[in-house]
């Protein structure tokens, strides 16, 4: 075989590879040119190491599978765990919507019950009111942070507060706690919850001050109902007349127990009751003395006691005083009473007694005209007949007398105390 071709290499010639194959007789060669030994190289190299790479492989499957393995487990607790937290942080959640919503539910329980005790407490308050305003008639005490025509304002706005709260709540607020607060978005920093607290809290102000101006109102009512009381005691007491001597006296005594509101509102409300019963029974103790005046704008014209007596002219007792007034001027009854005489009585001419209870009588003389007969029952103010001259007397007046028990007592005792309670009566 021959060479055909030569390389030179740096101007030096180099011959190929030659293999040659001897076989008996025959003989054969070959000529291996450099390329052809590289591939053969190289696919031998291939082999070698797909080899070895199939053999690391068998031999190291089950440690690469197991890492596998180990690594998806591994991903697996973890987003397991992951799954986990977001569980326990929604259950979290959960809880507080549920707690924020039965405090929600409690909150509003609360005002509603203490609406419908304030609505319970308007109902009975305003037929107490209405009755201590008519018997009490008198300006507050100073310093009551209520005026006497402030009850419409103070029993009028119990029903107010709870329908501020619906109308500030909207229609969307109405809606449960929990509602409010389960949103995907970040919550701005005045949140459903903060509205709904600050609500809360002004509702809750709103009440107890309608509350304090309940309780200041009762109480102002219930003094001024014992200052009248006390006025009309001392002035009965001053004038030496009847009068019930346990008012205002109290002995009482026991250890401090705190009440609330309720007890607190029970107490008030029964201290007024006891204010206007005190009050009531006095003015009705007051009413049945004669302190009216029976001859009102006339002048006296001689007064009750010893006098120089206006026909024989020596000293004598007058038993009680004579009003100036013209001929037929209505005479009336000071007191309500029962007439227990109606005629004609000696000195005193025509005459009209008439007894008020408790030992009290008053007597009108020398009428020109009598009106009321025995028996008949008269209220203060009553007209029982027309003044005169009858009987003893130097002319046109009015003779009126005042007795307990039979005997005359001074009428301007009567008339004073009558004008220091009139404006009480």
């Amino acid at each position: 075989m021959n060479v055909t071709g030569q390389s030179a290499v740096f101007g030096r010639r180099k011959e190929p590879h030659t293999v040659i194959i001897a076989r008996g007789d025959q003989i054969r060669h070959f000529t291996i040119r450099p390329w052809v030994a590289a591939f053969l190289g190289s696919a031998l190299a291939a082999v070698a190491i797909g080899y070895l790479l199939a053999t690391s492989y068998l031999v190291l499957r089950d440690d690469l599978i197991g890492a596998t393995t180990a690594r998806q487990a591994r991903m697996q607790q973890a987003y397991e765990d992951r799954i986990s937290a977001l569980r326990a942080q929604v259950d979290r959640i959960t809880s507080r919507q549920l707690l924020d919503q039965q405090v929600m539910e409690t909150k509003v329980s609360e005002l509603l019950e203490r609406q419908s005790q304030l609505s319970q407490r308007h109902g009975r308050l305003d037929p107490i009111l209405e009755r201590a305003e008519s018997e009490v008639g008198t300006p507050p005490i100073a310093g009551a942070a209520v005026k006497p025509d402030e009850r419409a304002d103070v029993t009028g706005s119990i029903s107010q507060p709870m329908a501020y709260s619906v109308a500030s709540l909207g229609a969307d607020d109405t809606r449960p706690f929990s509602m409010w607060s389960t949103r995907s978005d970040p919550l701005p920093s005045d949140t459903a919850a903060d509205r709904a607290d600050k609500l809360f809290v002004s509702i809750n102000e709103s009440l107890k001050s309608i509350e304090s101006q309940q309780l200041t109102r009762i109480a102002t009512l219930a003094d001024n109902a014992y200052k009248s009381a006390d006025a009309i005691s001392q002035a009965l007491e001053t004038a030496g007349l009847p009068v019930d001597s346990d008012f205002g006296k109290s002995d009482a005594g026991g250890p401090l127990v705190p009440v609330d509101n309720s007890m607190m509102f029970d107490s008030k409300v029964k201290e007024l009751d006891e204010a206007l019963d005190a009050l009531d029974h006095l003015k009705t103790e007051a009413r049945r003395l004669p302190l009216a005046n029976p001859a009102p704008g006339r002048s006296v014209t001689s007064p009750f006691g010893v006098r120089t007596d206006p026909i024989l002219g020596t000293a004598a007792l007058h038993s009680g005083m004579d009003f100036r007034a013209p001929l037929g001027m209505a005479a009336k009854v000071t007191a309500a009473g029962v007439v227990v005489k109606a005629g004609w009585n000696g000195g005193y001419g025509r005459m009209v007694e008439v007894d008020h209870g408790n030992g009290f009588s008053t007597r009108y003389g020398h009428l020109s005209e009598i009106d009321v007969t025995v028996g008949e029952k008269l209220d203060a103010g009553a007209v029982i007949g027309k003044t005169g001259s009858s009987g003893r007397s130097t002319g046109p007046h009015l003779h009126y007398e005042v007795r307990h028990n039979g005997e005359a007592i001074d009428p301007l005792r009567f008339l004073t105390v009558g004008k220091k309670v009139a404006q009480y009566l």
